[in-house]
């Protein structure tokens, strides 16, 4: 695998600015890849065998996605909205997961590994650098159930909502009693529309107009 301070470089690159976030995500990836013998995520030999999900859409998603090479679009990259800045890496060949929590009273070491620097933002980006894993994370070794519809690849699985008609892929369908449903129409929508039942339809050029 390549130093830290290269990966950083490149995360910092593709993401836009340099934070605290950034040092987290890069070594909790760089941690998790170390833990499950994977030395180099973009290698052709071991790019199919790692699998990670990440807990938090903030800046270390990032970082984790630059370093494992890990994708949405890939299905290599799964996202769980729990709010915890946390990240789960899986062998898909050896089923072995590690489950990476970053500390929280790392903060409060900040000070002891950067006294000199006051502004915490600074003394934070300075001092993750310089903590010992143990100090920047809890690990722990879990066990993950993947359904064959969560495997990288084409869809395995499409069924139609009964209500509306949408194709839902990956077994992400809602059942009630007989009845399959998207997850919109069983009233679990991010959005709302806003003409009866269903989102109205625009002509793309009458959308634009």
């Amino acid at each position: 695998m390549k130093a830290f301070d290269d990966l950083l470089e490149e995360s910092v690159r593709r993401h836009g600015h340099l934070c605290p976030g950034q040092v987290i995500g890069v070594r909790m990836a760089m941690l998790g890849c170390r833990l499950l013998g994977i030395d180099d995520p973009h290698a052709s030999h071991q790019r199919k065998k790692l699998l990670v999900f990440v807990e938090i859409d903030r800046c270390a998603t990032d970082a984790i996605e630059s370093v494992t090479g890990c994708r949405m679009g890939k299905r290599t990259l799964k996202f769980r909205d729990y709010g915890i800045m946390a990240a789960t890496f899986l062998h898909l060949e050896r089923g072995t997961a590690y489950r990476i929590v970053s500390r929280e009273d790392s903060r409060e070491r900040a000070a002891h590994y950067a006294p000199h620097v006051r502004e915490k933002h600074s003394q934070q980006l300075e001092a993750y650098q310089r903590m010992t894993d143990e100090e920047l994370f809890t690990i722990h070794r879990v066990a993950v159930d993947l359904r064959p519809w969560e495997m990288p690849g084409p869809p395995q699985r499409k069924v139609l909502c009964d209500r509306c008609g949408e194709v839902v892929r990956d077994g992400r369908e809602i059942r009630r009693g007989r009845v399959t449903l998207c997850r919109p129409c069983a009233g679990e929508a991010y959005f709302r529309p806003l003409s009866g039942h269903h989102a109205q339809e625009f002509d793309a050029g009458e959308a634009l107009s």
